[in-house]
């Protein structure tokens, strides 16, 4: 008889929904103001550093079932994604699926004179484009997170500036 011993190896129990996180930022607009930058998919080239050239294909715009395409920047690697929209509620929540990988949530709730905006991503299936260990998935998901970071600070401070760049209310005489 022969046993056989098998190290455990970390790999073997990778599980997609171990791999996501949230952040979270305080806005000063709205949250049907932020919902409408944010469902825009046209301007999230502005903020995000990894996405660009983000548009809905023609005809379509933000409510659940639309798709839209992107340029997408990891590493020096570049390439084009699909994605669809989930759910579209005004001022409440904006959510899409990539590629049928990942799932990004979008939720705007008012917090006094502006909005605690929080932006998830997770992971939806294991595919070898992602990576196919534990350290590639880590190494995606501490990407992500830096890029969702950098991302709401680029949304804040546009909005901040937007604000700045409006001409002051008439004074009385």
């Amino acid at each position: 008889m022969t046993i056989t011993v098998r190290d455990q190896n970390a790999d073997d129990d990778l599980r997609a929904e171990d791999f996501h996180f949230t952040r979270t930022a305080w806005i000063a607009a709205a949250p049907s103001t932020i919902y409408d930058l944010v469902s825009d998919v046209s301007m999230i080239g502005t903020w995000s550093p990894s996405a660009s050239q983000v548009s809905y294909d023609e005809g379509a715009g933000p409510q659940a079932g639309a798709w839209f395409s992107g340029r997408n920047e990891r590493s020096a690697k570049q390439w084009t994604s699909r994605s669809q929209v989930l759910r579209a509620q005004p001022g409440e929540e904006f959510a899409f699926v990539v590629e049928g990988l990942v799932q990004w949530t979008w939720t705007f709730r008012p917090l006094g004179t502006g909005t605690l905006v929080r932006q998830s991503w997770q992971l939806l299936r294991l595919d070898p484009v992602l990576g196919s260990t534990r350290a590639d998935l880590e190494s995606l998901l501490a990407h992500m997170a830096e890029s969702v970071e950098t991302t709401l600070a680029g949304l804040a401070r546009w909005v901040a500036e937007q604000d700045h760049t409006r001409s002051p209310a008439p004074q009385a005489q």
